[in-house]
Formats: structure tokens, sequence, C-alpha cells
């Protein structure tokens, strides 16, 4: 799966996601550390990469429609250190069948996974 990391998750992120199989960008890495959430969105847009990112200005459903876009993974961690954030993503994308999730808007929690399909 092509996925674009947000600048607020852990850089090890990216190396764990790449040992499981999946093409990694992150922000940071582009460049685009500090720039504007429309430019990071667009750049992963224009790249067809799932956006993976812990910022809730990307959880308005009525914005980021299912469909209109290559996909949102909002991970919502009550307490998200670094070592619960890579530990939690790397669950996530072990036992869920990510590749069904393009297009989907999708918020994943320490107890649960929401996916809402187009």
């Amino acid at each position: 799966m092509k996925l674009k990391l947000d600048e607020n998750l852990p850089l090890r992120l990216a190396s764990v996601l790449t040992s499981l199989g999946h093409d990694v960008h992150t922000a940071p890495q582009e460049g685009l550390a500090g720039a504007m959430d429309l430019r990071i969105w667009e750049s992963a847009q224009l790249e067809s990469r799932f956006f993976v990112t812990q910022d809730m200005d990307f959880s308005d459903l009525r914005k980021f429609v299912p469909g209109t876009h290559s996909g949102i993974l909002i991970v919502r961690l009550h307490t998200p250190s670094w070592k619960r954030l890579v530990g939690r993503m790397a669950e996530v994308f072990q036992i869920e069948n990510v590749s069904t999730w393009s297009g989907c808007f999708v918020v994943a929690t320490e107890a649960k996974i929401r996916v809402v399909r187009p």
C-alpha cells in the first residue's frame, strides 16, 4: 500500500511499515515539515497515497468524503507516546486487511478500528 505519514507521527513508524511491505513516504523526508495541512494533503493526493495522521483537522467527514480521496487513517490514542503509536500501527497494519481501505475514512484507537467506506 502507498502511504504518506504526517509529520505528527514518529519517523520510526515509516521503517516499521516499510518492513511490512508498504511503500511509505513521510512529510519530513519530503521537506514538508511545518507545511500547511493543505500542502501535505495535496502531496498525498497527487501521489495517490493513503494518508496517516493524528491531526483532527482531517476528521470532518463532510470535507473528506470517502471515495473522493486516496484514504485517511486518523490515529486517536489516549496516551500517544511514540512507542504506543508505532506498536498500535504495526498491529493494525499486520492484522487488518488495509489493502481494502483505499478511498476510506478510518479511525484507529487503542481498542477498535472504524472504517467508513465510499
